[in-house]
């Protein structure tokens, strides 16, 4: 063993033990340290025993046993944990030495971390991490951002212990300055939790419209897995839908439908929001799982309040092939909203994002890890002025050419008292994308009538405003604001 370790880790929970022995099979020297030391001694005298790994008893122990520049990795519960390690850390580290947050970070903290730390000589980075317990041991998805200057000392070490695609590209690579790692992470995180509603919503479709089993849905999953829609997530659905209880019968059956939540997807509507981004998938599958969340409410109006009978005597291959082609058209609408949020995001903050190179990133390792990544990749590739994934080609063509059987899916859940709000709202945002007049000239003449504040016309240039007296009863003020 080396006599002083490459990195060090502070965690040794889950993600944090896999982590340390990814990096020492690779052949780095770990340095492990969690507050609690008997954690550390029982990680020494299990997994880590025999390899490249020593303990630290110390906060003071763990930076002495480090090569300069010093690199100590987080692992810890976002929030002010990190804070607090962070303090104890910086009395023992000098000018140089580096921090990394690996952890579910919210962007904004990792934007103060990166500023507070450089006023010190530290450097920080902030890095979304994706792949959960088995990505972190075999390679998962690494997003870093924060003091560019970090980058070349970790680089190796972040790309050596990430995933690789088919030509051995790392699922790594610098994202941006400040939180824009982090950004990306949980932009990531809200593709994810549209992706899960999305396959959930086909899932009901089959199961309450079309009565299949489980075994009959495993079947469609599996084939849908090696086409177009070839992913992790339809994968272990595929796996779920055949995993039978003890009893024999399916365990996804015996499960309670109440979904939980970490925040990031939360966190994902609320910057959208904020930026005036149409995120309205991402949207609709937070408020789906707050829905679900709402059990006993559910179940008390389902024994009162009455839709329409779930009754289908269609064509049953038809509407498995429909639900294929809207789940990947929906599919694309999430990933263009996220985009468009990733876009606006980088103009707010001044971040310079590699838009194909995160598509890249995501490509292996990650829980939306998808062969459908690498389509993205090659568009931007073409135009990384892109503004919207419909613009392109591939893309434009794709969801045209879905859009007949998306539109009866949609159609068969409302008029069957399906709730299908991801697939609906990917449907409705694809039309109002499309249209070059919408009802919003309406809206805001409304606004105008009651609140005076103005609108623009069509007859004259952009950015001239103009007020009307509606009732005759009005003044010709008009509202200092307007509000696009």
């Amino acid at each position: 063993m080396k006599e002083l370790s490459d990195i060090g880790l502070v965690g040794l929970a889950v993600m944090g033990e896999n982590l340390i022995l990814n990096m020492e099979s690779k052949g780095y020297t770990v340095t492990a340290y969690n507050r609690s030391v008997e954690k550390v001694e029982s990680f020494l005298d299990g997994r880590a025993k025999g390899k490249k790994i020593r303990g630290a008893a110390s906060i003071e122990e763990l930076v002495a046993s480090l090569e300069k520049p010093r690199k100590i990795k987080l692992m810890v519960k976002a929030g002010q944990a990190v804070d607090d390690f962070i303090e104890q850390l910086i009395p023992h580290l000098e000018p140089g030495d580096i921090i990394i947050d690996g952890g579910n970070t919210h962007y904004p903290d990792t934007n103060r971390r990166t500023d507070y730390l450089k006023e010190k000589g530290l450097l920080f980075i902030g890095t979304g991490v994706s792949g959960g317990e088995e990505g972190a041991l075999t390679g998962p998805s690494i997003m870093p951002g924060g003091a560019p200057e970090a980058w070349p000392h970790v680089k190796d070490i972040l790309q050596d212990i990430s995933a690789k695609v088919d030509d051995g590209s790392p699922c790594c690579d610098w994202v941006g300055e400040g939180g824009a790692g982090h950004f990306v992470k949980m932009i990531h995180n809200g593709i994810e939790y549209g992706d899960m509603q999305l396959i959930c919503e086909a899932y009901q479709i089959m199961k309450d419209v079309l009565g299949m089993s489980a075994d009959e849905m495993h079947e469609v999953f599996a084939e849908w897995n090696e086409g177009d829609l070839d992913s992790y997530l339809i994968e272990i659905t595929r796996d779920i839908l055949a995993y039978k209880d003890d009893d024999g019968e399916p365990l996804v059956d015996k499960i309670l439908d109440t979904a939980g939540q970490k925040g990031t997807g939360k966190w994902t509507g609320i910057v959208a929001l904020d930026l005036g981004i149409p995120l309205t998938l991402i949207s609709e599958a937070v408020f789906s799982r707050c829905i679900s969340s709402r059990k006993d409410e559910r179940v008390k109006a389902s024994q009162v309040v009455k839709g329409p009978e779930t009754t289908f005597d269609g064509d049953k291959k038809q509407l498995i092939k429909d639900l294929k082609d809207a789940l990947y058209a929906s599919k694309i609408i999430s990933y263009a909203q996220g985009y468009l949020l990733m876009r606006e995001a980088a103009k707010e903050f001044g971040w310079h994002l590699n838009y194909g190179g995160i598509a890249l990133m995501w490509r292996g390792g990650c829980i939306i890890r998808s062969s459908f990544l690498g389509n993205i990749k090659d568009a931007f590739d073409k135009n990384p002025e892109l503004e919207n994934l419909l613009l392109d080609d591939y893309f434009r063509k794709t969801v045209e050419d879905a859009q007949a059987g998306w539109r009866r899916v949609a159609a068969t859940a409302l008029t069957q008292g399906i709730p299908a709000p991801a697939i609906t709202s990917a449907l409705s945002y694809f039309d109002g994308f499309r249209t070059a007049r919408l009802p919003a000239n309406l809206l805001q003449a409304q606004r105008d009538y009651f609140g005076a504040h103005t609108y623009e016309r069509i007859d004259h240039d952009r950015g001239e405003f103009f007020h009307t007296n509606w009732t005759g009863r009005g003044g010709d003020t008009a509202s200092t604001t307007y509000n696009a």
